[in-house]
């Protein structure tokens, strides 16, 4: 069975647009794991724009299942990582001021500086997971950095497959494919949702952790209002 790992910066990015502590992350944390969710899921910024760093040590008591971090392995981060030591660290490039994770690493040319980080976070007992597209060479070289998993950024996926092109899975299947081969784990994630998940996870062998944030949080909202808007009413009939 492939593992639902849920990311909750949206709640973080809703509760910060109005200050307090409306919705409540911690809360949150703990109603996924107890729906059924296999994960939860982190990417604190620097700029703390949603999921705060405290944020992240404070997660560490409620999440029972897997606890994941993500980020990009600069100083602070890689400290805090450290500090929480989560179930495991996905490694993303993201530039400081990205909206959204939006490359997978070059693992040829940021070979030498992944390893030394991965080494670290491994002598800390901590799984290592990093972003790749579904190029075969840096499956490859994913390999090389000694990390445990590879993530596959799965966002050309989903935009050619709402288009309607089945075809937009075959590079995730080949790299897929030679992973498994180099025996890596498997993860994957971006603009996964409940539209093309089934279609990707059947294409995809021995995967083993998929992780859905934007689009989960947007389907809950969508399919969660109609209940509200009537509970609502209910309270104001009286």
């Amino acid at each position: 069975m492939t593992k639902l790992s849920v990311n909750i910066n949206k709640i973080a990015t809703l509760r910060n647009a109005r200050g307090g502590n409306v919705p409540d992350l911690l809360k949150v944390a703990a109603d996924v794991q107890r729906f059924g969710a296999q994960g939860v899921t982190v990417h604190p910024r620097p700029d703390e724009r949603h999921v705060r760093y405290q944020d992240a040590r404070d997660l560490v008591s409620v999440v029972h299942t897997e606890y994941n971090i993500e980020g990009n392995p600069m100083d602070n981060f890689m400290n805090l990582v450290l500090e929480c030591k989560p179930t495991q660290v996905t490694l993303v490039p993201d530039a400081v001021d990205a909206i959204t994770s939006n490359a997978g690493w070059d693992t040829v040319k940021h070979q030498s500086y992944l390893k030394e980080v991965i080494a670290e976070f491994k002598r800390n007992g901590i799984r290592t997971s990093i972003f790749v597209d579904p190029v075969l060479s840096m499956i490859e070289g994913a390999k090389e950095t000694g990390t445990d998993r590879i993530e596959l950024y799965t966002e050309a996926f989903a935009h050619q497959y709402g288009l309607g092109n089945l075809k937009a899975i075959e590079p995730y299947t080949k790299a897929a494919e030679l992973a498994n081969s180099l025996n890596l784990g498997i993860n994957a994630g971006h603009d996964l949702s409940l539209d093309n998940i089934e279609f990707f996870k059947q294409n995809i062998p021995s995967l083993l952790e998929v992780s859905i944030g934007h689009a989960l949080i947007s389907e809950a909202i969508y399919l969660g209002l109609e209940n509200v808007v009537c509970l609502y009413n209910q309270k104001l009939r009286g």
